[in-house]
């Protein structure tokens, strides 16, 4: 599977509705048949800045993903929400979807 998550330093005009403007595009990934999961979260610390957690099954629909119509139009048009160049980290693991955290103490 290939990994992917985003940090956007978003305008501050734009915060509120971030979500909204990115709804379509989040929608169309979700769809996408490779797609594992697509998911924004907003930081805890940094009231400007979101992160998007994207997986793909494999690096087949990761090449799909980045070669659609949807992810062409918003690599055009959604930097104008952008007060930084998004920062991104892509991986490849070597798995189907989440683990789980075998390291924390859990009540039984």
């Amino acid at each position: 599977m290939i990994a992917i998550t985003v940090k956007w330093d978003v305008l501050p005009q734009y915060v509120d509705s971030f979500l909204d403007l990115t709804r379509e595009f989040t929608e169309a990934c979700r769809a996408e048949p490779g797609c594992l999961w697509f998911e924004w979260s907003k930081s805890v610390d940094n009231p400007n800045e979101f992160v998007l957690i994207e997986a793909y099954k494999d690096a087949e629909a990761g090449r799909e993903h980045v070669e659609s119509d949807h992810f062409k139009k918003a690599m055009a048009t959604q930097g104008r929400y952008a007060a930084t160049r998004p920062k991104v980290v892509s991986v490849e693991a070597e798995q189907d979807g989440w683990n789980e955290l075998g390291e924390i103490e859990m009540d039984d």
